[in-house]
């Protein structure tokens, strides 16, 4: 059974702006995954069916891998200066208007209305004009599909396609633990609407360059296991990766996750000097959101991040400190 809402009357002002509006502009948090570019492109086929002019502008171009689901030069990234015309804004897969970076100021001073679509938890004020937002959800591609179910509007094969993805990418491939009724119900529906669960499984892990096997030894190399084998760190500060971009931490975090005994896998990385971003997941119950929060960060009970300012050593304590403190927690505070 589908969960309800956090605020019914949110919802129904996000689909009646939806409905009303004419130009769209779809925006996500920076560094955009597959949830992300997923829902964006499911909810501007969605719009281009009600006959709406659709904008899919990021803080970040999306990683190549994922490319393949937009028509060429679809995801824009920006580039500062006004932005892309627009008689309303959407945010996916994040209600914190800073985690668009460099777009938020923009975002906050346009005057039209601000939509909402995300299933992290958020603890601030209300500032968006409707908001299709539910936490139990599994993918923000989920509350996409029930959007569309509301406007009446059928799912094509593009907007198939890109949901099952975000399904896919959430759900670890419906391993994970939200992998519930309703994901198993919409991923048949978008089989039958012309997704390809093999050819999109290929699209999206049977592609990877060889540089990043060389990338994850590295990683790999910087494993460390803590507190009697419940906490695996992987910590990778300027100089010990590869030239350019830092390599993301998923691989190795789920490498480190399936370990007997492993409660907590962190990924801390070090962006720019002195700039670090945590990665965190956790099973049974140990929660990656509470090691997350205590940095300003947030996310997912099993799956978080946060940034964090300061020396390798220094920040490398602050994380070890935090992740003490959750796995020392009463195994039966889980709030």
């Amino acid at each position: 059974m589908q969960e309800p809402l956090q605020s019914h009357s949110d919802a129904q002002r996000a689909v009646d702006v939806l409905k009303a509006g004419r130009r769209f502009l779809l925006v996500g948090h920076e560094r955009p995954d597959a949830d992300v570019l997923g829902s964006q492109l499911a909810l501007a086929r969605v719009l281009e069916q009600l006959g709406a002019a659709v904008t899919i502008t990021n803080p970040h171009g999306p990683p190549p891998y994922l490319a393949f689901l937009a028509r060429p030069g679809e995801y824009g990234a920006y580039a500062g200066g006004p932005l892309p015309g627009h008689d309303a804004v959407v945010l996916l897969d994040t209600a914190e208007l800073g985690r668009t970076g460099a777009m938020a100021e923009a975002i906050g001073a346009s005057p039209a209305p601000k939509l909402v679509f995300d299933h992290h938890v958020y603890e601030g004020p209300p500032w968006w004009h409707g908001a299709y937002r539910d936490p139990t959800a599994a993918a923000t591609g989920v509350l996409v599909a029930r959007a569309a179910k509301e406007l009446g509007v059928p799912l094509e094969r593009d907007a198939a396609r890109a949901l099952f993805v975000s399904l896919g990418s959430d759900t670890g491939w419906f391993r994970h633990e939200n992998t519930n009724a309703e994901v198993l119900r919409l991923a048949a529906e978008l089989v039958e609407r012309g997704a390809e669960p093999s050819a999109l499984h290929a699209e999206l892990y049977q592609r990877r360059e060889a540089g990043e096997l060389h990338a994850l030894a590295l990683q790999l190399d910087r494993l460390d296991y803590r507190l009697d084998g419940r906490l695996a760190l992987v910590d990778l500060p300027l100089g010990a990766g590869p030239d350019g971009d830092p390599p993301d931490g998923d691989g190795v975090l789920d490498l480190a996750r399936s370990v007997e005994g492993v409660e907590l896998a962190l990924y801390l990385v070090e962006r720019t000097p002195e700039n670090w971003r945590l990665s965190a997941r956790s099973k049974g119950r140990a929660s990656a959101r509470r090691v997350a929060l205590q940095f300003g960060g947030g996310g997912h009970e099993k799956a978080a991040g946060a940034s964090l300012e300061g020396p390798h050593r220094d920040v490398r304590e602050r994380v070890l400190v935090a992740a003490e403190r959750e796995l020392a927690r009463d195994p039966g505070a889980l709030t």
